[in-house]
């Protein structure tokens, strides 16, 4: 049996010459499109997904993964 796409891998980025999911360029956390970026994937009180405190966190992120703005 063949599965649908995950709809969150729409946009995908490229390592290595094979597609990934787009990752925080910083930290390497998994990312996920929210309009035109990317922000961390479940971020909870400052945390990462995996419970690690980044100073990325809380930022917006373009397709490549960079943070492009940094919470005050």
């Amino acid at each position: 049996m063949l599965h649908q796409p995950d709809p969150e891998l729409r946009h995908l980025a490229v390592r290595d010459g094979a597609s990934a999911p787009v990752t925080c360029a910083s930290c390497g956390c998994r990312l996920s499109q929210t309009g035109d970026a990317w922000f961390h994937f479940n971020p909870l009180g400052g945390r990462d997904a995996r419970g690690c405190r980044v100073s990325c966190v809380d930022a917006a992120h373009d397709a490549s993964g960079r943070p492009v703005s940094l919470p005050v």
